[in-house]
């Protein structure tokens, strides 16, 4: 996080949290927005009401060059080629094996394209997407210190942004540029602003005046009602694609060319060989991203993983997690490790 937005949030009643991938030792510890003071009234504001979110969590990836589209389109899940100026698509980048390195939300900003990824992914996708530029005219920039990214969510979300000078993009997946950025809207109750760090303060003070401001917890839990997966360094190389049903938020095409793991991924879909799913969980202890699933029956292999997790508005914690699906009814199954907190699978409603 910018530590100049980190100053300024904290300014405005933001207490802070860490965490790294307690895999890897050498892992930097991604500082979070833990809650503005109360993170239970924020989960029942975010379930009732309209919020305003710091999504910390969100790195930025900057493309730009004449080779970008096609460089993009030979790399990514996604058709970048037919992405068009006020527009974004889901996306994801994967190993030769098909397993996903990262998910983005791609946009194009202008002639150039912008890449919305999870923050403790940044440095590494940054770093391997230049490894494969070779004599391509593009250039790739990691833009997280130079932008902040905001969250609205809420049934006075529109109101609130045109009062505050903003663009209103009237449908999901759509995009609208301001002076210092770019507003893009998810779904029919939410929006993310990318802005530049200079004009955040003032952005978020003006927003924050008509709605509750939340912290990053919140903004996961609201993801997970929305049944939107996110890939980050805990779940890195875990999934195919289908797995967490990109195929379903057009995040994957199967009419493009070669990318890396797409014989994989195009043999899955075809064959049908997808057997594990993405599934919302409930449990009434602590989850966390990667932590794997058991059955009770069968504690030496695990089931599935939890993608992304959060705390409840109605007490306890949800997830989005791929289960196997013949373990899905089994009712015995438990996260964590053997005699772990029980877990409730239910299936994501389209």
């Amino acid at each position: 996080m910018n530590a100049q937005w980190q100053e300024f949030l904290g300014t405005c009643g933001a207490r802070f949290g860490g965490r790294a991938d307690p895999r890897l030792a050498t892992t930097p510890v991604h500082v979070s927005v833990a809650d503005f003071g109360d993170l239970s009234a924020e989960l029942v504001a975010a379930r009732d009401a309209t919020v305003v979110a710091p999504l910390v969590h969100l790195g930025l990836i900057g493309l730009a060059g004449d080779d970008t589209a096609d460089f993009l389109h030979n790399q990514l899940t996604s058709d970048v080629r037919h992405l068009q100026p006020e527009s974004a698509q889901h996306s994801a980048w994967c190993t030769a094996k098909g397993r996903m390195l990262a998910s983005f939300l791609l946009y194009r900003e202008h002639a150039d394209y912008r890449a919305l990824l999870s923050a403790d992914l940044v440095g590494a996708m940054h770093q391997r997407l230049k490894m494969f530029v070779l004599r391509s005219r593009v250039t790739i920039a990691d833009l997280s210190d130079r932008h902040e990214v905001i969250g609205l969510s809420g049934p006075q979300a529109e109101a609130i942004m045109g009062a505050s000078g903003l663009p209103v993009p009237l449908a999901p997946l759509k995009t609208a540029t301001f002076g210092q950025g770019t507003v893009l809207r998810l779904d029919r109750r939410r929006w993310l602003i990318v802005v530049g760090s200079q004009a955040a303060g003032a952005l978020w003070t003006a927003l924050a005046a008509s709605a509750c401001p939340v912290g990053t917890p919140v903004w996961h839990w609201l993801d997970i009602e929305a049944g939107l997966p996110l890939i980050s360094a805990a779940t890195k190389e875990e999934f195919v694609p289908q797995m967490v049903s990109f195929d379903k938020i057009g995040g994957i095409s199967f009419n493009k060319g070669c990318y890396p793991g797409q014989e994989i991924v195009a043999r899955t879909q075809y064959l049908g060989k997808v057997k594990r799913h993405l599934y919302r969980v409930r449990a009434d202890a602590p989850i966390g991203a990667g932590t794997p699933i058991i059955a009770r029956d069968n504690p030496l292999h695990p089931c599935g993983m939890v993608v992304s997790a959060a705390p409840a508005p109605a007490g306890g914690f949800v997830g989005l997690a791929v289960v196997q699906e013949n373990f899905v009814s089994a009712g015995n199954l438990e996260s964590g490790a053997p005699g772990g907190p029980l877990i409730v699978i239910e299936a994501l409603v389209a």
